[in-house]
């Protein structure tokens, strides 16, 4: 499965610290855990001894120690220790199943088998007069392909987003272009009227918006406002999507911004996310089927569904078949 060969989020770095932590990913258990240098680790969460889950373990000297019979194992999933067996040296075969794992954009990623994909670069990330925020975890009971897809909707926001980010007065969407890139496909040229763009709005503005996917559970949208509509003059935003596919019809979801407002506290932007999340919500756990549909003819579509479309074809090419139908 190409999935298992793709990164994947698991958890806020700052979460997943400390003691063993359990965590699913593509419908597998796997343990996070740290070495005494801050690495994370991500293992199998299954003791290759008596099958308990690791996760119920503890951080001793440096290794994970079972919480079973204590079996211990180094950072690199080798057995070091049995302790009904004090004098043994376990052999080579006498060792965990490990995954690889990275630190990055504040979370832990994952991957299960070996792949050649990095992980997904969200370029605003380098920029250094941009504040970065995550929001989340949002757990969403609809596959990660259907979150991202709505990611890249704008003909829902005066609907869902009344008020906030659409009116029902100005639900009409301009032509956009869309096109194929080698991670997905970017949607440029893309408007809409908007209430309250963001948790600086201070009057309705028209708002311009580009979408990039970035890897099949993964985007990136940047807003730019028109002038005067903010209360911080020349708001640059971009937002990352960031969905970790936990089964085929349930996942979880985290929201990098990068943003040049180095004055709100934390909270204030966080709560204008989960407001926004908050709608979307419940309309994406409605979704019948919760696989997102590739099939042709499975679902009607318009012009102003172009991003999406495209979406379903390069899932298609990629050969995703991880929360899809």
């Amino acid at each position: 499965m190409i999935e298992k060969t793709l990164w994947h989020p698991v958890g806020k770095a700052v979460d997943l610290a400390g003691s063993p932590k359990a965590v699913l990913l593509l419908q597998e258990d796997v343990v996070i855990w740290q070495t005494p240098d801050g690495r994370f680790q991500a293992w199998a969460d299954r003791c290759p001894h008596r099958g308990a889950k690791l996760s119920l373990g503890r951080v001793q000297d440096g290794q994970l120690e079972c919480a079973y019979h204590g079996w211990q194992f180094d950072g690199a999933g080798q057995c070091r220790g049995i302790p009904a067996l004090p004098g043994f040296t376990p052999p080579a075969g006498h060792r965990a199943c490990t995954h690889e794992a990275r630190e990055a954009y504040g979370l832990v990623w994952v991957r299960l088998a070996p792949g050649e994909q990095a992980l997904p670069v969200f370029a605003a990330e380098s920029d250094e007069r941009l504040r970065k925020v995550n929001c989340g975890p949002y757990l969403v009971n609809s596959s990660a392909p259907r979150v991202v897809e709505n990611f890249l909707d704008l003909a829902h926001f005066g609907f869902v987003h009344e008020g906030w980010l659409g009116s029902r007065d100005a639900t009409s969407v301009p032509a956009y272009e869309v096109q194929m890139t080698p991670t997905g496909v970017l949607a440029t040229g893309c408007k809409a009227v908007q209430p309250r763009s963001s948790v600086h709005a201070t009057a309705s503005a028209m708002v311009e918006y580009s979408y990039e996917v970035i890897g099949p559970y993964t985007a990136v949208l940047t807003k730019v406002p028109e002038a005067g509509s903010a209360a911080i003059a020349d708001l640059r935003e971009s937002i990352a999507l960031f969905v970790c596919p936990v089964t085929p019809e349930s996942c979880e979801v985290w929201i990098r911004m990068a943003m040049n407002d180095f004055e709100s506290p934390d909270h204030k932007l966080t709560d204008f996310q989960d407001t926004i999340f908050g709608q979307d919500k419940p309309v994406l756990e409605s979704q019948r089927p919760k696989r997102l549909p590739l099939a042709a003819g499975a679902e009607l579509h318009c012009a102003a569904d172009k991003t999406a479309v495209m979406y379903r074809r390069h899932l298609l090419e990629a050969g995703i078949t991880f929360g899809v139908c």
